[in-house]
Order: C-alpha cells, then structure tokens, then sequence
C-alpha cells in the first residue's frame, strides 16, 4: 500500500490560498473544530508576525475581529504567515498535495 502522508514539498509548493482551503476543507470534512479554534488563535500571531502589531492587538482584544479575520485568513500577508498551521494540519492527517482541494 502506498505512503498516504502527504509530501511536505509538495504541499509547500501549493499558494498560501491552496493550503487555506485544503487545509479548512478537510477540518469541514473531519469536523474538527479544534483545527478551527487552533487557526483563530493562530490569526493574531499570524499578523503580528507580519509587523501588523496595531492589527495583532485589536485581535487579541475583539473576539468578533478574530471571526472576521477567520473570513479572510486565505489572502496576503497573513496567509503566508499562517502556512505553517496549514501543513502541519495537512500532513499529520494525510492529506495530499495532489489531491482534493478547491
């Protein structure tokens, strides 16, 4: 039977979008909320790692900020900032690079 972990080079090779929404499809198909709950916790730090500390600290403080920043975690900056929630998820739960997606 072949390997079903996914390669990480693989998976590095996809946009930081790509990763979003593999990432955030196979949390909807696990029903894993915790993945989610990881990666709203994950947004402030993703911002403030990009020199956005005014954005990072309005997140930490507005619960209802991080559910917006939720909406757009799969553009710009803080996708990019976000990758390594992304591939972590992904190959620990063998997911793809070549498959399934958006």
């Amino acid at each position: 039977m072949p390997d079903e972990t996914p390669g990480v080079a693989e998976l590095e090779s996809l946009s930081s979008k790509e990763l979003h929404d593999r990432a955030l499809d196979l949390a909807k198909q696990r029903r894993d909320v915790g993945f989610l709950w990881d990666l709203l916790r994950s947004i402030p730090a993703a911002a403030a790692a990009t020199g956005d500390r005014r954005r990072a600290d309005f997140d930490m403080l507005h619960g209802l900020a991080l559910l917006e920043e939720f909406i757009h975690a799969d553009e710009g900056e803080v996708a990019d900032a976000l990758r390594p929630v992304y591939l972590d998820y992904l190959t620990r739960h063998g997911e793809s690079g070549s498959s399934g997606g958006s």
